[in-house]
């Protein structure tokens, strides 16, 4: 227990000194930069490369003007930290700071050391793991952390930068011109009932009102210290008259009584201030009588006012400019909360509607074409299913029809608060007019009448999840775009479809190669579908942390994306590790959101809609012998996880059943109670699983079969696909890093304790050498990742602590196979397990 403690703390620390490293690299790089030689991959690099390829300041502008980044924060059971503890790893940072500070006196430097030791003894004495499974309340709580933290603090520097970047490239001209919203956040914590039976209506009505709760909270804080700040005074400038009378509008409302604000008679901006004060604070009560576009109007009122006063620079910078770059990205609900449900669930729900209604007995035994019949004929015809107030005895129904009533009430309260019904496992066209017509019943959706031609206050939105479900969504959205039921909804919405692909599911599905190949295929034929039908779209990519869920380096995977599919929007998913990572300091988090940014303006300046240069993009990327490629990929990776031998080895060598047991989140492991094996096992756990035991199989298995047999020419043709390509090199990078990160003797010493593991161990093994040699070659590298000699050098000091946490591990499985659940030296021995998965994620920066 002391080993496990000791050696995790030590990594907690060096992950927070690192992250102080990356800090303090940045200001260096910030410092050596000019001009003509910004930082890479800041927003001065990215103006400066749009001005080098002749783009006007009014080019610049509209690049600026079409982007919209919402990165999505999710409640994914990938952090195994509690909060706890993730408040003294960051007292023990903001110590280790001071402690680097040259210029503090020695008396600074030794309260610093001392508060340092007090920050490890408690991390000492703290529980590292939760002593009960996560509440979605709790969950809540953990992603406000951040959102009203790092993320807060982060959006307005963002915008000076971009500030200060215009002004560098095109001068005065600049300084004054208004900058667009160009960054939103997003949430699935609270809204992501898929697989979760904890996120009912209430914890989601719960959610709504404390996003909104705290989002208002602290942007009346900010309003008032605006307020201490504008005390400019009418005996010294001229107040302008939209000014007064504004104020003089303000009054009629009664918020404030007469009289109150006469000290302020020579201040009117200060008045002005005031007035948004009281409004903000009878909105908290009263939410349809002021909504956040009001709030920015008033506060655009201030700021233009001040212009014309002739004091810009009270208007384009300070307290008032955050708060404005605030508003316009948090508004009154901080994150706009996302609807998550599978298909079968809506199904479902409609099968008893429709029986109630007396439409069909059981819808769904319907094929296909019969379910299109119904639901075309539904989303005609106004009036609605089943009376509101009727008793549902089914749970699935009633639970359903409250959440979309509950969207209902809080699209209409504010309609950011929710923009969209993310749907699971969409396979077919019914999946996606099923969610309309449950829509129609909450009064989310109207069909055309003679007054409209349909309205829908949400978007609807497939998750194209599986490998077959990726290679047939062109297909799909082809049918959903030409059909006249879907029509109406998708002209409400401004003819804009949001599509999201996932990098879990379909990774687990397939294997890495053939994953990340139809990812990339999907989103080049998903773009041109759109495009055809002149339709616009945004990919949500739902992206875990690590390399087989999609992770690596966002801004990268960004530039590695067809041109076709480039918009200026996006969506991505942020889980678990990985916020805490990106966000658990406001330096860190401006770092990652700077790069995002540089990567979506890069990619949507150069991108083309032009079909003719996609094809030669296209055909640039050698489909047929990446398809080829991937095609044996899988084949392999198939016969690995169907083999007689493999789930003996899986669930008996590594820590998944003990895994499904760790309190990290509110969310089952499990799709259903019973085994383990691939179709019931969720896509972290999988993952989860495979990083303790140091294989790291879903980022890289599949390529050794798939490369092992190529000749020389084949991997020289790879070769130079590596260096020309962008995506072909991310992957080929992110699997490399992956191989690099596996330790075969650790992985063997799990693998030993399994009788008969031999097979699919040796199976993976062999792989693995096959694979390495291949990459070396396209590579042209001695080692992995002597390209990245950082992560190479990170990798190689972090084994041998990491190593022990390891054989602790594996000795602790070994002794608890041999008792029963239950057992009080069972209980003992799975702490200290749990203790071990906690050491072995910190190592190794990533857990599912």
């Amino acid at each position: 227990t002391r080993l496990t403690q000791a050696l995790t703390i030590r990594f907690h620390l060096r992950n927070k000194a690192e992250q102080l490293a990356i800090a303090r690299i940045n200001r260096l790089r910030e410092h050596a930069a000019t001009v003509d030689k910004p930082r890479p991959e800041s927003i001065f690099e990215a103006v400066h490369k749009l001005k080098a390829d002749g783009c006007s300041l009014e080019d610049v502008l509209g690049v600026l003007g079409s982007l919209d980044i919402e990165p999505t924060l999710t409640a994914h059971p990938t952090e195994a930290r509690r909060r706890t503890v993730l408040h003294r790893q960051n007292e023990a940072t903001r110590t280790l700071e001071k402690l680097g500070d040259e210029t503090a006196t020695a008396s600074e430097s030794s309260e610093a050391l001392a508060a340092f030791e007090r920050a490890v003894l408690t991390l000492f004495l703290t529980d590292e793991v939760r002593a009960e499974r996560l509440r979605v309340d709790e969950e809540v709580r953990n992603g406000l952390y951040f959102l009203s933290g790092s993320i807060w603090h982060s959006v307005p520097t963002l915008y000076r930068d971009l500030r200060r970047a215009l002004v560098a490239s095109y001068g005065d001209a600049g300084a004054g011109v208004p900058l667009p919203t160009m960054l939103r956040y997003r949430t699935w914590i609270g809204g992501d009932r898929d697989g979760n039976p904890f996120v009912t209506p209430e914890v989601t009505r719960r959610t709504l009102d404390t996003l909104r709760s705290e989002s208002m909270r602290m942007l009346l804080a900010e309003t008032r210290e605006v307020r201490l700040g504008v005390c400019l005074t009418t005996r010294r400038l001229e107040a302008p008259s939209v000014l007064l009378a504004s104020i003089e509008a303000d009054a009629s409302l009664g918020l404030i009584e007469a009289g109150t604000l006469r000290h302020y008679r020579f201040e009117p901006f200060r008045a002005k201030v005031r007035y948004i004060e009281a409004k903000l604070e009878h909105a908290m009560e009263q939410p349809q009588d002021y909504s956040a576009a009001d709030f920015v109007a008033d506060l655009e009122i201030v700021a233009g006012a001040l212009r014309e006063a002739g004091v810009p620079e009270l208007a384009d910078a300070g307290p008032l400019a955050d708060l404005l770059y605030r508003a316009k990205t948090f508004g009154f609900h901080l994150a706009t909360l996302d609807i998550r449900q599978h298909s079968a669930k809506h199904e479902a729900t409609l099968t008893t509607l429709f029986r109630l209604a007396g439409v069909t007995e059981d819808y769904a035994s319907l094929d296909e074409a019969g379910k299109l019949a119904v639901l075309r004929a539904e989303l005609k015809n106004p009036r609605p299913l089943v009376s509101p107030e009727r008793q549902i005895d089914d749970e699935i129904t009633r639970d359903s029809m409250e959440v979309f009533a509950l969207a209902q009430e809080a699209v209409k309260r504010d309609p950011a608060s929710i923009r969209s019904i993310v749907i699971s496992m969409t396979h077919d066209l019914s999946d996606m007019l099923e969610p309309l017509v449950l829509m129609k019943q909450a009064g989310l959706y109207e069909p055309p009448n003679g007054v409209h031609s349909g309205r829908s206050m949400l978007d609807v939105v497939p998750l194209f999840e599986t490998i077959d479900d990726l290679q047939r969504a062109p297909g799909l959205l082809t049918e959903l775009f030409e059909d006249e039921a879907y029509g109406p909804a998708l002209k409400s919405r401004n003819q804009f479809q949001e599509v999201m692909l996932g990098y879990s599911d379909s990774n687990k599905d397939g294997g890495y190669l053939i994953a990340n190949w139809s990812l990339h295929t999907a989103q080049d034929e998903i773009a041109r579908v759109c495009r055809a039908h002149g339709v616009d779209f945004r990919f949500f990519h739902g992206r875990g942390g690590t390399v087989g869920r999609g992770g690596g380096r966002a801004n990268r995977a960004i530039m590695a994306t067809p041109g076709v599919s480039h918009t200026g929007r996006i969506r991505f998913t942020e889980q678990g590790e990985v916020i805490s990572f990106r966000y658990a300091m406001p330096v860190i988090a401006h770092r990652h959101l700077e790069q995002i940014i540089n990567a979506m303006m890069l990619s949507t300046h150069f991108a083309s809609a032009d079909i003719a240069k996609a094809d030669e993009e296209r055909a640039a990327d050698k489909p047929e012998l990446i398809g080829r490629l991937a095609d044996s990929s899988e084949q392999a990776y198939r016969a690995l996880v169907e083999s007689d031998s493999f789930w003996p080895w899986y669930t008996g060598a590594s820590p998944i059943r003990q895994i499904s047991k760790l309190p990290i989140a509110s969310r089952p492991v499990m799709r259903n109670s019973g085994r383990v094996d691939m179709e019931n096992l969720r896509a972290i756990p999988w993952v989860f699983a495979w990083t303790q035991m140091r294989l790291t199989v879903p980022g890289w298995f599949g390529l050794g079969a798939a490369l092992g047999d190529e000749d020389e020419q084949t991997l020289a043709e790879l070769a130079e696909l590596y260096q020309s390509r962008p995506f072909i090199r991310a992957m080929i990078d992110n699997a490399q890093q992956e191989l690099a990160r596996a330790r075969l003797p650790i992985a063997a010493h799990y693998a030993a304790a399994v009788d008969g593991s031999n097979e699919a161990f040796g199976v993976v093994a062999r792989d693995f050498d096959r694979a390495r040699a291949a990459l070396l070659k396209i590579t042209g590298q001695n080692e992995l990742l002597d390209h990245n000699p950082v992560i190479q050098a990170s990798i190689r000091e972090r084994n041998p602590d990491t190593d022990l946490l390891n054989v602790v591990q594996a000795h602790l499985l070994e002794r608890v196979r041999r008792l029963e659940d239950g057992d009080a030296q069972a209980d003992d021995l799975r702490a200290v397990l749990f203790q071990t998965i906690n050491g072995i994620a910190s190592a190794v920066q990533a857990t599912g």
